[in-house]
């Protein structure tokens, strides 16, 4: 007996894929008008609306080879639901924009849609995906854009900090640069068969998690404002380079803690909060200090008070090798 052959987006049309897409983002909508019209309408509690957007791109951004399409749909929005957070605000919606193959499977769509919900059920319950776009092209893209509410606080930009203030971030940093690492040197061997999971270590595994589904402190973002942020971002592209953003911005010099590994410093991805906070503050919990905030005519990022060798961090422009894969 012959085994069916799995549709394509080609297969159905773009009327049949938003049906099948709509399926799994059935009775998610928190919008006043959801999916199905020519645009969503959302409620704006305060009258305020902060809006980010992130596009990630087969390639630079992500490979088919090791990403599944719930992880993939769970990353797109993880990453973008960051930058609302990092604003101290509340994400409350996302529209999901996809540039397809025509050869692609219809069931990675739907497994692509199913992240995306699990990531908001997670993350940040009560956002949800209220509408957006398709379209045709050789290479897979998704673009989201993701609204937030700030409930009635004052947003936290990266031009704040001021000298005197500590300098403190959320979790970890360097595992998901710890894991892309990994895929690029050990997920396949030489005849590009994947490698058997037994020989991944549970830090391995962990690092891997960090790369491929993000969990952004997303609750540390309204509470790092309401406990007097002056300053924060979202940790994305390596703390080095983040920080060396919000000194630009503040015209200030930061001073980063020597005890940071090059990981921690220069590993991207991470998607936690860098946030600044007054002088004897008690940092919320779930930040620690990392460093400080220091009066300079020329505002760069220093560590335990040396010049870095170099910022680091991620570049798509300068550091994407399309012959690496």
């Amino acid at each position: 007996m012959s085994t069916p052959i799995a549709p394509t987006v080609r297969d159905l049309g773009e009327r049949q894929l938003l049906s099948r897409i709509f399926t799994v983002l059935d009775g998610s909508s928190r919008a006043l008008v959801g999916p199905g019209d020519d645009a969503a309408v959302l409620a704006a509690p305060d009258g305020r609306v902060v809006v980010s957007t992130d596009t990630l791109v087969h390639g630079p951004d992500f490979r088919l080879a090791w990403s599944s399409g719930e992880d993939l749909g769970w990353k797109a929005a993880a990453v973008n639901l960051s930058d609302i957070a990092a604003m101290g605000a509340r994400p409350t919606a996302l529209v999901v924009a996809l540039t397809l193959p025509d050869d692609t499977p219809v069931a990675f769509v739907e497994a692509l849609a199913r992240g995306l919900r699990a990531a908001c059920d997670a993350l940040a319950p009560g956002c949800a995906v209220e509408g957006g776009d398709l379209a045709a092209s050789d290479t897979l893209t998704i673009a989201v854009t993701v609204l937030g509410a700030l409930d009635g606080v004052e947003p936290v930009r990266r031009c704040g900090a001021r000298p005197g203030d500590v300098v403190a971030v959320t979790g970890h940093l360097g595992a998901a640069g710890r894991g892309l690492a990994l895929l690029f040197d050990r997920f396949r061997d030489a005849e590009g068969r994947p490698l058997d999971p037994s020989v991944i270590t549970d830090r391995e595994r962990a690092d891997l998690a960090a790369q491929l589904r993000p969990r952004p402190p997303l609750a540390l973002g309204p509470l790092a404002a309401r406990s007097g942020a002056t300053a924060m971002m979202d940790v994305s592209d390596g703390l080095l380079l983040d920080a060396t953003r919000m000194a630009e911005a503040s015209g200030v010099r930061i001073d980063l803690s020597p005890e940071l590994d090059d990981m921690a410093l220069r590993g991207g991805e991470d998607h936690e909060l860098l946030a600044t906070f007054p002088s004897g503050a008690a940092l919320p919990e779930g930040f620690r200090r990392v460093g400080t905030v220091i009066a300079d005519a020329t505002p760069h990022v220093t560590v335990g008070g040396a010049s870095s060798a170099g910022v680091g961090g991620w570049d798509p422009h300068r550091d994407w090798d399309a012959a690496r894969g």
